[in-house]
């Protein structure tokens, strides 16, 4: 399983070439590009996400902010995937989002909550995709994203155009094309999560 910057996992490939490694890194630029443009409005919209992802090297440090001590968050506020990932029991809304819209953990909250949307696998494979396959319309691939989110406002402003900008960066596979198959493409998952490399 590869698996791109500890915590994009790319399913059905046993590692990345060093032209797939250039372009997700193009990708992992433009998804990183917005992250200053991301004030939060307190929408709590994000904290109501599905999978929360706590990747294990999280745990002691969000359980710690959290006041709650490590056996009763791991039993309690954690649940195990089969393929290694923690995820928060509860969701709808987190479990550490106040009253006031305001998460209680902030500070120590999970890099899944960091990187929510710009750089979730869901939003970065997209991109990806658009980058290496000229035929892809990223409007389209990223018309999931409800517009009424105020992040997705400023995501669709500008990203068909730096898009086309980074495309002329692209390194083209050795067979004379871009990768296009489905293998080749960070985890598409309906999920919004992106799960950190399973616990050796």
């Amino acid at each position: 399983m590869a698996v791109y910057r500890g915590k994009y996992i790319l399913e059905g490939l046993g590692s990345i070439s060093p032209e797939m490694e250039h372009n997700l890194d193009i990708a992992y630029d433009i998804c990183m590009s917005y992250k200053g443009d991301f004030p939060c409005e307190m929408c709590g919209r994000c904290c109501h996400q599905p999978h929360i992802v706590v990747r294990p090297e999280e745990i002691d440090r969000v359980s710690t902010a959290a006041g709650i001590p490590l056996p009763v968050f791991m039993t309690e506020y954690l649940v195990r995937m089969p393929d290694g990932r923690f995820l928060f029991r509860k969701t709808d809304p987190c479990a550490f989002l106040g009253k006031d819209n305001r998460c209680t953990i902030w500070k120590d909250r999970p890099q899944i909550c960091d990187d929510f949307p710009y750089a979730v696998s869901m939003f970065m494979s997209r991109v990806y995709l658009a980058l290496t396959n000229p035929d892809a319309d990223i409007m389209s691939l990223i018309s999931y994203m409800d517009d009424e989110w105020p992040c997705t406002r400023v995501i669709k402003a500008d990203i068909a155009s730096k898009i086309e900008a980074a495309r002329k960066d692209v390194v083209v596979q050795r067979s004379g094309a871009p990768r296009r198959s489905r293998a080749a493409r960070p985890r598409t998952r309906r999920t919004v999560c992106h799960g950190p490399v399973p616990p050796g």
